[in-house]
């Protein structure tokens, strides 16, 4: 293999470089080699590429080639290039070429060995002239060290005399602001007793603080000599300074009202105060915040210390002096406007308009009161002066027109635009600035319902308790009969209210406790109906026995049942408790004393202490219940069930008389039998009786039938006339069905045992069956 590198291929090769271009040649198609092993060879080819040119192939370069030829050459003396004539040759020039590489490898290594071994040479030096700095450098901290141990001394020594001068001077402050204090007894006298001051002056308030500041410190160090005189004298100026403001605040507020007056004065006719709702905002609101602005600077620095009690004092005061003189300008314009109401409004209307004025009145100053006092106008009771007269007024009118008030509606309709249109919607919805007027209208609602107790209480007296009956109220059947064929027509008229045809007590008595019902208290309107129901209960009573005298037992008997019923029925929707408790005074065991001792029984020494005779002659007091609505259903059960005996000896009244005589024959029997009586009476048979025979019992039978057929419809027609529930009719039918098929029941078992089947044809009972169907028709 030749190699030649940046020389130009010669124009014709020797013979032994041919030689060796075919060996290579057949050297690679015999050893081919692989794709790793033929990068290896690129990366070796790149490698050497890279490497300087040897020094006798740089002559090779420059134009100046070995013989080729000569043999004598040697293959180390170019081993970039060489002719290789055999393996053998191959192999050396392989071997020489590594070995040149190795000795050019170790010879940077070498040189790197070199280099290293000169600086630790150089190192060494260093390190032993840093020894020498470094011991350089003890000496010089030890004399450092003595340096700052002296500096430290000397420096400890300055700030503790720091410290003391410190200390000395901190003590000698507080001395003198604690002296301060005392010292400003004097300065802050002779600027409060000077004539030029004033609370105008603005020097004033503060001057006022720092009194506040000493009398505080004075106060908290009571262990200081002469604290307690000093704290005498700062509270005599604190007195004097406050009466001061009182003063200067009472002189502003009348000045201001006296301007508010004037104006009043040129919008009134002959005495008279003529002026419309914006004039009346002008002058009495507007003019008068304008006037006594002054003062509100003030009353907020008098607000900010409230928390201590002269201060809260004061504040109280200039409250009650400023209502005092906005009621002397208020009062009459107010008194003059719920005047005129009350003499072109009636009733209802003066309270509406009255309520509504006096809560415009209680905003506009409860705004102009938030102006000088902010932060004293959430507490409704700081107006309370002002406020309190101004709604007296519309009581003082309202209070005589209630008193006389008598009917009933009215009232009540004043109860609910009280309750609901001003305590409800209008309070709630203004919030605080009207709390003020919600005493007086409470007052005012509490004297309504009182009058309006009074007023149902005299209504029920004399409406439902002494109602005496006109012959249209007792026209019973005729009444629903009318109605029923009213209804009947169809004339195309609406039909009447279900009141127009009841009982006229029981119409007011249920009209009354809906009103009623919202317009009082639950407490009141219990009483209240526990009393009209037992009246209304009793007047129905005494209108159903007018009625039976008039009309028929069974008209009175269901009109009794009817409107009990309606009455038990209205009265269930009210959520109350109609039981009520009440206690008497129980002298049944002092009669017992006292009949005692008339005997000669016992003697008033039996009784000869005074605990012991107060005991056995004081009443004792006793709890009783009343509930009216058990009354009234104690009372209809039993309506019902008399109309239900009635009823049913209506209809088989023969067969009861029938059961009742054969009950007694047959315990006359047994008493004979008992006693050994025998005769041919004992061992009659029951038809043998003269009461008893078939054709007597077929007779019983056949008014009975008569009596189901004719008399039992018209009870029907008249439970529907007078019943238009079909339930309450079928309920209160039920247990007269049970009775006649019952009594059937009997006779049927009495013909059976006593009768032969000639005597059953005879009679002609008809089965029960047959009857129950005949009264499943009617109701």
């Amino acid at each position: 293999m030749a190699a030649a590198r940046g020389s130009p291929a010669p124009a014709a090769r020797p013979p032994a470089v041919s030689r060796g271009y075919t060996f290579a040649s057949s050297w690679d198609q015999n050893a081919p080699l692989t794709e790793q092993q033929k990068v290896a060879v690129a990366a070796l080819a790149q490698a050497f590429s890279e490497r300087p040119m040897p020094a006798h192939v740089e002559d090779h370069a420059n134009g100046q080639f070995p013989d080729v030829t000569d043999e004598s050459s040697s293959p180390a003396s170019f081993p970039n290039e060489a002719v290789l004539q055999n393996s053998h040759q191959f192999y050396q020039w392989f071997t020489d070429l590594e070995s040149a590489m190795k000795s050019e490898t170790e010879e940077k290594y070498q040189r790197y060995v070199n280099t290293l071994t000169e600086q630790m040479q150089t190192c060494d030096q260093i390190l032993e002239q840093l020894e020498n700095t470094l011991q350089l450098f003890d000496d010089l901290q030890e004399q450092h060290q003595a340096v700052a141990t002296k500096t430290k001394t000397l420096h400890d020594a300055c700030e503790r005399l720091v410290l003391e001068k410190d200390r000395l001077m901190e003590f000698a402050d507080a001395l003198r602001n604690k002296l301060n204090y005392f010292d400003e007894l004097e300065n802050i006298a002779s600027q409060f007793y000077s004539p030029t001051m004033t609370v105008a002056n603005e020097h004033f308030v503060p001057l006022l603080k720092r009194l506040d500041e000493c009398i505080s410190y004075v106060s908290n160090n009571p262990q200081y000599a002469d604290s307690g005189v000093y704290g005498v004298k700062f509270r005599q100026l604190q007195s004097r300074a406050l009466s001061m403001v009182r003063t200067y605040v009472l002189g502003v507020l009348k000045a201001a009202a006296q301007q508010v007056q004037a104006g009043v004065k040129e919008s009134s006719v002959n005495g008279k105060v003529v002026m419309s709702e914006a004039a009346e905002t002008s002058i009495l609101y507007v003019r008068f915040k304008a006037a006594a602005n002054e003062i509100k600077p003030l009353m907020e620095e008098i607000e900010s210390r409230k928390s201590k009690a002269e201060y809260a004092q004061i504040l109280a005061d200039c409250h009650s002096l400023y209502c005092e003189q906005r009621l002397i300008l208020v009062r009459q314009v107010v008194r003059q406007r719920i005047s005129d109401y009350s003499k072109s409004e009636p009733l209802a209307s003066l309270m509406r308009q009255g309520c509504a004025y006096l809560m415009q009145v209680c905003q506009s100053e409860h705004q102009l009161f938030d102006h000088f006092f902010s932060s004293s106008s959430s507490d409704s009771a700081n107006l309370a002066p002002l406020i309190d007269p101004l709604c007296t007024i519309l009581y003082d009118i309202l209070r005589p027109k209630l008193v006389h008030e008598a009917e009933l509606d009215l009232l009540c309709e004043l109860v609910e635009i009280l309750k609901i249109e001003v305590l409800e919607e209008e309070l709630g919805r203004r919030g605080d600035s009207v709390a003020g007027l919600k005493p007086t209208i409470l007052r005012i609602l509490a004297d309504v319902q009182e009058r309006l107790t009074f007023r149902a209480q005299t209504y029920m007296r004399d409406e439902i308790a002494n109602y005496l009956p006109s012959n249209e109220d007792l026209d019973y059947p005729g009444k629903l009969e009318r109605k029923a064929s009213f209804v009947g027509a169809d004339m195309g008229d609406e039909e009447k209210d279900a009141y127009e045809i009841l009982y006229a007590p029981l119409e007011k008595t249920l009209s009354c406790l809906s009103k009623l019902y919202r317009c009082l208290e639950p407490e009141i309107f219990t009483g209240l109906a526990q009393d009209s129901i037992g009246v209304c209960s009793l007047s129905i009573q005494k209108a159903s026995k007018l009625i039976m005298r008039q009309s028929s037992q069974m008209d009175g008997q269901l009109f009794l049942i009817k409107h009990l019923l309606i009455l038990r029925e209205q009265i269930a929707p009210f959520d109350i408790d109609f039981a009520i408790t009440y206690k008497e005074l129980d002298f049944a065991h002092l009669l017992d004393h006292l009949r005692r001792i008339f005997r000669g029984q016992a003697s008033f020494f039996d009784f000869a202490s005074r605990t012991g005779f107060a005991r056995a002659f004081s009443p004792r007091v006793t709890e009783n219940q009343l509930d009216a609505k058990k009354e009234l259903e104690k009372t209809l059960k039993s309506v019902c069930e008399q109309f239900i005996m009635s009823i049913t000896k209506l209809a088989v009244e023969p067969m009861l008389s029938f059961i009742t005589k054969v009950t007694a024959v047959k315990v006359s029997m047994a008493a004979n039998i008992r006693s050994g009586v025998t005769g041919d009476d004992t061992r009659k048979s029951l038809k043998s009786q003269a009461f008893a025979t078939p054709e007597k019992v077929a007779e019983m039978v056949s008014k009975v039938n008569d009596s189901i057929k004719e008399d039992l419809p018209s009870v029907a027609n008249k439970m529907k006339l007078y019943l238009q529930n079909s339930s309450a009719r079928t309920i209160l039918f039920k247990p007269i069905k049970s009775n006649i098929i019952e009594a059937y029941g009997q006779i049927n078992a009495l013909i059976n045992d006593e009768y032969v089947a000639e005597d059953i044809a005879v009679i002609g009972l008809p089965q029960i069956s047959e009857i129950q169907a005949c009264l499943d028709g009617l109701c």
